[in-house]
């Protein structure tokens, strides 16, 4: 049997946070789909009409892939030091 050292806690509370951030603020997203009819006549908004730096989505999105990023590098080192340190 294998007692677990105090990365194995630290990993896991951080995998665990992060994937309860990342399904919190996509679920805050709002949704990019306009459907057919904006796909036909083109979006009403374009690229530098809108204030694409300072707008909440764009923070929701900035927050999504530094939490998304953050979970893989820790699922990565988790897997790399539990398969050749145990």
């Amino acid at each position: 049997m294998t007692s677990f050292l105090w990365y194995h806690y630290v990993l896991g509370a951080v995998l665990i946070v992060s994937s309860i951030i990342i399904v919190i603020v996509v679920m805050l997203q709002q949704s990019q789909q306009e459907g057919l009819s904006g796909a036909i006549a083109g979006g009403a908004e374009t690229f530098f009409g809108k204030n694409k730096g300072r707008t909440m989505e764009a923070k929701l999105a900035k927050i999504t892939k530094i939490v998304a990023v953050v979970f893989f590098v820790v699922s990565l080192a988790s897997v790399i030091l539990f398969a050749f340190l145990n």
